[in-house]
């Protein structure tokens, strides 16, 4: 799914309009109907601090959007900067090695948790 398409989802799944939308995040209808369009140009692409409004009014997840529209979120920014030969081992996976990789973390997670 495209950054545009999850936007109309999401504004669409609370019945809000594009004009409400504008208002609340304080832009004009027509950014959100070429937001939603995927119409803007590169410099018009929406800056972490519109999508961070975004989020908020539609009630969704902040990084989800972010990584809808090719920006990292900080906290995983942060991370890759603090490792970045794990994640360009990570990046070099194929299907099949990410998938038991995500297995294991979710294995790990899950223990963590019953404690």
């Amino acid at each position: 799914m495209q950054f545009g398409e999850k936007v109309r989802s999401l504004r669409l799944s609370l019945g809000l309009t594009q004009q409400e939308i504008a208002e609340r995040t304080d832009v004009s209808v027509s950014y959100i109907s070429k937001v939603e369009n995927e119409k803007l140009h590169f410099g018009d692409y929406p800056s972490e601090k519109f999508i961070h409004r975004l989020a908020d009014v539609l009630k969704a997840d902040e990084d989800q959007l972010l990584l809808l529209a090719d920006k990292v979120p900080a906290a995983i920014r942060t991370r890759i900067r603090q490792r970045p030969d794990l994640f360009r081992q990570i990046a070099k996976m194929d299907t099949q090695a990410l998938d038991r990789l995500e297995a294991t973390l979710i294995s790990v997670n899950d223990f963590r948790l019953e404690k």
